[in-house]
């Protein structure tokens, strides 16, 4: 059985007792509150990324899912629900799977401490494999899942009407005629089925880009490889990449070529060049801005911050869920701010939840023990704490008792260098102090918050409260003259959307002017009861850097706030442009081209083709129509939106080469959009996949853009190739 067990394993993973014992298999119980808790067998699938589950008393009827499409594993009493029925189970048979995106969580019970273990192992050797994957094997991956769902027998081959069933799956609408062609072709058995290999070479007749060949053909001098000197050429003219191009080339070689003689030839074949177009030096954004590699050590003022509204909340904001989860997801999305809204509650222990609404309520300590846990799992930069604080005095100092007590060295509670500050700290003197004075710890960093009364409350705040608040108090706004002659660096003003979007319209350039000096915090409106969100592109044009948005909710804004926090490492920090920093300069997004500086682009899309776009209607032969929208987001100048035609059911290989134009005159603040839809003449478009990042981390040439779901989790392997042209406006 040993031997069996392991021949099912992949190479890399073999020799693991823990995936063996997944394979055979294992009854758990599916947790999903006190009182709902069923036996389920698990196990894990012979392809060995796929979890199969069923009741005992379901019949044939079972489940499966993804070990892609889980993002991490908790051991113990580490969600609401588990540590609800921490008294029942010890911690020790107690695991929680997190799916990635606004999926819920699966909670589990295993039957003993050991099989708990064995299955934390497993899934976390399962996902640091998927992600350790390269292009090709992710590749090779996906090529299989492919045949295993098709071959409905389960006899390791495919006959033709299984391969014209996949095509169909697989988005594909191809003349039979044709697609018996191709199978014929791979048939080299001439058995009449696909088997393995066979379908491999299907797959690659299927795939034959002949858009990425027509481009490696101009390039390649004999037609049948890239010299090293052709694809310096390449890589010169086309890619626009500046320094040692020689050197570029030979690691590119080196690191995408899959013959063996390419690199010793210092050569190229198409296989190579379709793999280095695929890889991240290939895509759309601009690798060396993944890392951080903007300036950190300006006041906080100078960036953009990501942040949160309502972070408790998991739905809408009548009726929903309130869960530490919400915290956790924005925490690991790279949040740096979130919001606690703070009432009495039973047995003097203070709780957090939407204020005269029916949402659910949550311990306070439990946030703070959460935002403790997860608060610099992502980013190491500081976290701001934004209290609304509806409690009586006496709660108050329960919660100053739980934020020093929970937190202790994390929370900062004096100023960095023990004297009256005269500015806001910079993200960068904050960790860097915070290393210095906790070293051999892992608490190396802090976090700042503020606490806010409600209007026309009379309302007292503690002692003990009022002394965590160091840099950040919030203060009633009255207008922007008075702020310039009064106001204090560490005065922060909130206002809603509309009311922002007032003061945008009546004084932008005074409104950026502020934010140069000041913090601002801008939140949704309160008739958002659906937890729908406001652009927040608006609100950066005017520099406000705290933009706290429902990240419970998908879509448009969350797509670029996820897109502008792509940068600089994800750390929940992205500098703003100099106009916006420096308080000498007057910088109006209305009027920019009255700036000094001012540059204005043409950025020139031409859309080729689609790969692989994921089905999005579940009937049963409806396979997409897809166009492809490029929107620009940034100062009302620049708010523009064009698409491509649709192409007539094809959603697996669809080819456009249509070109589309922009006028950009702020580029520094714009953000560009890729949304993929599904055409519907008679109804709203459906959407498929989209890709949202800033225009200054756009590489040019001929680019991939790996498509993400509306979750924004990706969706491989899912793309675009496009060709990207940016030029001044003449």
């Amino acid at each position: 059985l040993v031997r069996a067990l392991e021949d099912r394993i992949p190479e890399g993973l073999q020799g693991d007792d823990n995936l063996q014992s997944m394979l055979v298999g294992t009854v758990m119980r599916k947790i999903k509150s006190r009182t709902w808790k069923k036996q389920r067998y698990f196990k894990l699938q012979d392809d060995c990324m796929t979890i199969w589950y069923k009741s005992k008393k379901a019949g044939n009827a079972h489940s499966t899912f993804s070990v892609g499409d889980v993002e991490a594993v908790r051991e113990g009493h580490q969600s609401e629900v588990l540590l609800s029925i921490a008294d029942e189970f010890p911690a020790d048979r107690c695991f929680t799977l997190v799916f990635r995106g606004r999926r819920g969580n699966l909670d589990l019970v295993a039957e003993s401490a050991e099989e708990a273990q064995s299955w934390i192992r497993g899934m976390r050797k399962l996902i640091e494999n998927l992600e350790n994957m390269g292009e090709r094997e992710r590749l090779d991956q996906w090529i299989s899942d492919w045949f295993k769902k098709a071959d409905k027998n389960n006899d390791g081959r495919m006959n033709f009407k299984e391969v014209r069933d996949l095509l169909k799956m697989m988005n594909v609408d191809m003349n039979e005629h044709h697609a018996h062609r191709l199978f014929t072709m791979a048939d080299k058995s001439q058995s009449g089925t696909l088997e393995d290999d066979e379908f491999v070479l299907f797959y690659k007749m299927l795939t034959q880009r002949e858009d990425v060949l027509r481009v490696f053909q101009e390039y390649s001098a004999d037609g049948q490889k890239l010299s090293l000197r052709d694809l310096e050429d390449f890589l010169r003219e086309e890619q626009l990449e500046g320094g040692d191009i020689q050197q570029q080339a030979k690691q590119l070689i080196e690191r995408h070529e899959p013959s063996d003689a390419g690199p010793s030839l210092n050569a190229m074949t198409f296989d190579g060049f379709l793999m280095y177009l695929g890889s991240a030096e290939g895509s759309i954004f601009n690798p060396q801005q993944r890392g951080i590699f903007q300036d950190m050590s300006q006041p906080l003022c100078h960036y953009f911050i990501s942040s949160s509204h309502n972070t408790y909340l998991m739905e809408d904001q009548l009726r929903g869920h309130s869960s530490v989860e919400g915290y956790i997801r924005a925490l690991n999305r790279g949040c740096r701010c979130v919001e606690v809204d703070c009432w009495d509650g039973a047995n003097g222990e203070p709780i957090v939840y939407h204020g005269h609404t029916f949402t659910s309520k949550i311990l306070f300590k439990d946030v703070v023990n959460a935002v403790s846990n997860y608060a610099f799992k992502v980013s190491e930069y500081p976290v701001i704490l934004s209290i609304e604080n509806h409690c009586s005095v006496e709660q108050q100092r329960v919660m100053a008792h739980h934020l020093n007590h929970i937190l202790g060295d994390k929370l900062l509670k004096s100023t960095l260098d023990g004297k009256a500050p005269i500015g806001l700290p910079s993200p960068e003197v904050t960790f860097k102090r915070g290393l210095s004075q906790v070293n051999k710890t892992h608490f190396c960093l802090f976090l700042f918050f503020f606490v806010f009364f409600p209007q026309k409350s009379k309302q007292r705040l503690s002692k003990e409260l009022s002394d965590c608040v160091v840099y950040c108090k919030s203060v009633h706004f009255n207008s922007f003259k008075h702020s310039r002659i009064h106001s204090k660096f560490y005065e922060v003003a909130s206002f809603t959307e509309s009311k922002a979007r007032k003061h945008m319209r009546e004084a932008g350039a005074e409104f950026v002017h502020h934010n140069a000096r000041q913090l601002t915090r801008v939140y949704p409106s309160g008739f958002r009861t659906d937890s729908s969100n406001f652009n927040p592109q608006e609100m950066w044009n005017a520099g406000c850097q705290i933009v706290a948005l429902n990240f419970q909710t998908a879509g448009e804004g969350m797509d670029l706030n996820d897109g502008l926090f792509s940068v600089n490492s994800c750390c929940g920090y992205v500098l703003k442009p100099s106009f916006m920093r420096d308080p000498e300069k007057r910088f109006d997004p209305d009027t920019p081209q009255k700036r000094d500086g001012y540059r204005p682009l043409v950025l020139t899309i031409q859309v080729i083709s689609g790969q692989q776009l994921p089905k999005v209607n579940i009937k049963e032969g409806s396979i997409v129509d897809p166009l492809v929208r490029v929107e620009i987001h940034g100062v009302p100048m620049d708010q523009a939106k064009q698409e491509t035609r649709y192409i007539e059911n094809n959603g697996f290989n669809p080819v456009w080469y249509d070109t589309l134009r922009f006028s950009v005159h702020t580029p520094e603040l714009a953000m560009v959009r890729f949304v993929v839809e599904d055409y519907d003449k008679t109804s709203k478009n459906d959407f498929v996949g989209q890709y949202t990042l800033p225009m200054s981390c756009m590489q040019q040439g001929y680019r991939h853009i790996h498509l993400l779901s509306k979750d924004g989790t990706s969706i491989p392997p899912s793309s675009l190739f496009v060709h990207i042209r940016i030029s001044p406006l003449e």
